[in-house]
């Protein structure tokens, strides 16, 4: 049966013994428990992040036109239930030019941009596999998403709850200093967005792990 293999991949996969710095794991959340049933029949709703130098990188959405792209703690993501990681394979660049990368990655995902069926976490977490890798993340965890956009009718709209309710304070890097201090600095015109969402829900109601928006560079 599909969804016995697709339990079995995931529980084997990704595991870290032997773990390198360089090593991209897809961490697997659940959004709902359901998912230990349905995935028998081949499908969950799931989030997924992307874990590298460890960190780890998602998408989540909100009501303004800056990032939506986020880094936390591996395997902590607030407000969904970690299932399990999948080894994606090894990069060939340094963690300053990984990080340029999600920055540029960042600014083509706002957080007004996001949509459950067309450019949700898993899309962000497969474009982000393909650039690095030339590979996908497997089909299963974003079939949800391909059903939804046959049936969308069906789906309901608290599945739109894949969000962070949290301000969007931008961490930035710095080679001279590891990141250290730098990282809370945003342009004017960031800070002055950031004082309008105020009070506003962004991504996940647990206050920690702590979530640090990237803030987004043009290519």
């Amino acid at each position: 049966m599909e969804g016995s293999t697709l339990s079995s991949n995931c529980a084997t996969s990704g595991t870290y013994e032997g773990y390198v710095d360089r090593e991209l794991f897809l961490n697997i959340y659940d959004l709902t428990p359901m998912n230990a049933y349905s995935i028998w029949f081949g499908f969950g709703i799931f989030h997924t992040g992307i874990e590298v130098y460890g960190m780890e990188y998602g998408f989540g959405a909100h009501d303004y036109s800056i990032s939506g792209v986020f880094e936390v703690e591996p395997r902590s993501c607030p407000g969904f239930i970690y299932r399990c990681s999948i080894s994606l394979g090894h990069l060939s660049m340094s963690a300053s030019e990984f990080r340029e990368f999600i920055e540029t990655m960042a600014s083509d995902y706002h957080g007004d941009t996001y949509h459950l069926i067309s450019k949700n976490c898993n899309h962000f977490t497969d474009d982000i596999c393909q650039r690095l890798t030339g590979r996908r993340i497997p089909g299963w965890v974003n079939r949800l998403a391909k059903l939804g956009s046959l049936f969308s009718c069906l789906l309901p709209d608290s599945l739109e709850a894949t969000t962070v309710k949290q301000m969007p304070e931008y961490h930035t890097y710095d080679d001279d200093d590891d990141g250290s201090d730098s990282g809370s600095n945003a342009s004017s015109q960031d800070a002055s967005q950031s004082d309008e969402v105020d009070q506003k829900v962004l991504l996940s109601p647990t206050p920690a792990p702590e979530i640090a928006f990237i803030k987004g560079i043009s290519r």
